[in-house]
């Protein structure tokens, strides 16, 4: 219930940081978050900031609303999110950077949290899913490749 996938990036790790942190431009990158915006007074990363992310599933829709929590947060480094529903994880997504010779290293990861629903839902569509999941990433890092590597 979790996957991941990682692209090196011809680019200093503070721009590939700029993008991947930013939430508002997430609409650039992501084939399935078209937009997100800050709550609660946020700007900007922070461990415990809230933002929401306008998702279209698989592109194609339904269309909805998610809330968003920053988990972990380690500025240049690491940057996680919980999807949260009712006020519970079902979903942690991020990404982590690391300086390699030429750039930076950037892997993006999600982790469908357990419970009954989710269990369920990855025995009848896990494989389907997470081969779109990793689609996705893969897409969204291609796509801040490309403006990194163009900075």
């Amino acid at each position: 219930m979790q996957g991941s996938v990682t692209v090196t990036m011809a680019a200093e790790p503070a721009v590939v940081w700029s993008l991947v942190s930013d939430v508002t431009r997430i609409g650039e990158f992501s084939p399935e978050t078209f937009e997100a915006v800050w709550l609660g007074g946020a700007s900007a990363p922070a461990l415990g900031a809230r933002f929401k992310g306008h998702v279209k599933r698989n592109g194609v829709g339904p269309t909805y609303w998610t809330l968003c929590e920053i988990t972990d947060f380690v500025d240049g480094e690491r940057f996680e999110f919980a999807v949260l529903v009712e006020g519970r994880t079902i979903n942690r997504w991020g990404y982590t950077l690391r300086p390699v010779e030429g750039g930076t290293e950037v892997t993006e990861h999600f982790a469908l949290q357990p419970s009954l629903f989710t269990r369920a839902y990855w025995l009848l569509l896990g494989r389907l899913r997470g081969r779109t999941n990793e689609r996705g990433m893969r897409e969204t890092l291609e796509r801040i490749r490309a403006v990194a590597e163009a900075a």
